[in-house]
């Protein structure tokens, strides 16, 4: 395989999925203002609750980090009964974890918030918020996994349909059930969650209809519960270091969601409008090495490892020239981006601080999306795990603490976002180093022996 036609094919899977992180991150940014509409302690509920749920969904990655890329290396290798066993396999896996991650939403949303220090003004409004999302959480465990095996199948435009539809339904719904209409007042931030759990039910459908037509995929009944052990071991070998990751990654991060949260409901607003606009400017480098992945899963699969190595290469020096130019945009544009969610100029001010020091932050992060994805798919999974797990617990959790608590050097959120900025170099540059010296090599070949052998009668 040649550059030109990897460049185009990456091209191809990355646009629609630009797309579709671009209409998951406007739900959400449009969610914050119809929260900040009732209130900036609503606004700061609404994202506490939903940091609660990013973090409990983290379970999933054990199979959702995995299952794309096992699928992918089949599919390179040309076994195409091996990938769609992974597929039915991972639906029963996105079942029970789907579920544990439900119960854990409506058994723990009082302890949970209290760990993140909630205060106690927004108390009233997370706690049923947490409950009413509940079972978006079992929803989003299966339509991440089928949503995962179709851009794998290199359909990233059927699932960017499927994602235009859930959105526009979350939308048309959210905005009566939140704010009311006519003399009914509305639900006010349950009413966000009702409008999703109908959105992701909606998208189950089209995900089924899609596995039929496009990959004839029929799931059985037992593939909702059973657990095949095979098919699952090959996606926990990836999956499971994967999940690791994120689990570190997430707890060091809530460690500095409870320092917001012990600086006050105000904090904990700026916090969470800053990182709204910031969502939008990591879009461009998240679909970019995301598409990579599975470009690089296919490329292992085939045995192409040149050709995955000088992919990896080009995509991050394109992602890390865009994601400073879109992060500077964003920093100038921010006091006017603020204000859909805001009109208090102290909030305002402080946030607009924050876009400033994302400039710092967003090349650092581009380092990780980019190559912990491509070391993931060439098989090389454990590495990043024990690499960044000691800059996680030190730099971003320690980091938080110390720079932006009351009772370290008190830099307030500013010094989270140092905290946040030094993670993700010092991580960047480590997973970098680990690419550049042909380090994953060996994993490369391994995982293709391991498909070879798996092919033999």
């Amino acid at each position: 395989m040649t550059a030109h036609p990897v460049r185009i094919r990456l091209f191809a899977l990355a646009w629609p999925l630009f797309l579709e992180l671009l209409l998951g991150i406007s739900v959400g940014v449009v969610g914050t203002a119809l929260a900040a509409r009732l209130s900036d302690t609503a606004g700061g509920a609404f994202a506490l609750a939903n940091h609660i749920t990013g973090m409990l969904f983290i379970l999933f990655r054990v199979v959702g980090a995995g299952v794309g890329v096992v699928v992918s290396q089949n599919l390179g290798a040309g076994r195409r009964a091996a990938a769609d066993a992974v597929a039915r396999a991972v639906l029963g896996a996105s079942s029970w974890i789907g579920g544990l991650t439900a119960l854990a939403s409506l058994l723990g949303a009082r302890a949970l918030l209290h760990l993140l220090q909630a205060p106690a003004e927004v108390l009233p409004l997370a706690t049923p918020l947490l409950y009413a999302l509940a079972p978006a959480l079992l929803l989003d465990a299966w339509n991440a996994s089928m949503a995962s095996v179709m851009r794998a199948h290199l359909r990233s435009r059927d699932t960017l349909a499927v994602m235009l539809v859930m959105h526009a339904v979350h939308l048309l719904l959210a905005v009566p059930l939140m704010l009311g209409v006519g003399t009914w007042p509305g639900l006010g931030l349950p009413g966000f969650a009702l409008a999703l759990v109908v959105a992701r039910c909606t998208a189950l459908a089209l995900h089924l209809s899609l596995w039929r037509s496009r990959l004839a995929l029929v799931p059985r009944a037992a593939d909702w519960w059973s657990l095949p052990r095979t098919e699952l071991a090959a996606v926990a070998h990836i999956g499971l270091p994967g999940a690791a990751e994120n689990m570190a990654y997430r707890l060091a991060f809530m460690v500095s969601v409870a320092v917001a949260g012990g600086l006050g409901a105000r904090a904990l607003a700026t916090q969470a409008y800053a990182q709204q606009v910031i969502g939008l400017v990591l879009l461009f480098g998240l679909s970019t090495g995301l598409s990579a992945e599975t470009l690089v899963g296919h490329l292992v699969g085939a045995g192409q490892l040149r050709q995955a190595h000088e992919l990896v290469r080009r995509v991050l020096a394109r992602g890390l020239a865009v994601s400073v130019a879109v992060a500077c945009s964003a920093a100038l544009a921010g006091p006017w981006l603020l204000r859909v969610f805001t009109s208090d100029p102290g909030i305002i001010h402080d946030a607009t601080v924050l876009l400033w020091l994302t400039v710092l932050l967003e090349p650092g992060r581009t380092f990780n999306i980019v190559v912990i994805n491509a070391l993931r798919a060439a098989g090389d999974a454990r590495f990043p795990v024990l690499a960044g797990a000691a800059s996680m617990l030190v730099v971003l959790a320690g980091g938080s603490w110390l720079l932006g608590s009351d009772a370290g050097l008190g830099w307030g959120l500013p010094g989270l976002w140092i905290a946040y900025a030094a993670d993700e170099w010092l991580r960047g540059l480590i997973m970098w180093r680990r690419w550049a010296t042909l380090a994953w090599v060996p994993h490369a070949r391994a995982s293709r022996r391991r498909l070879g052998a798996a092919a033999l009668p």
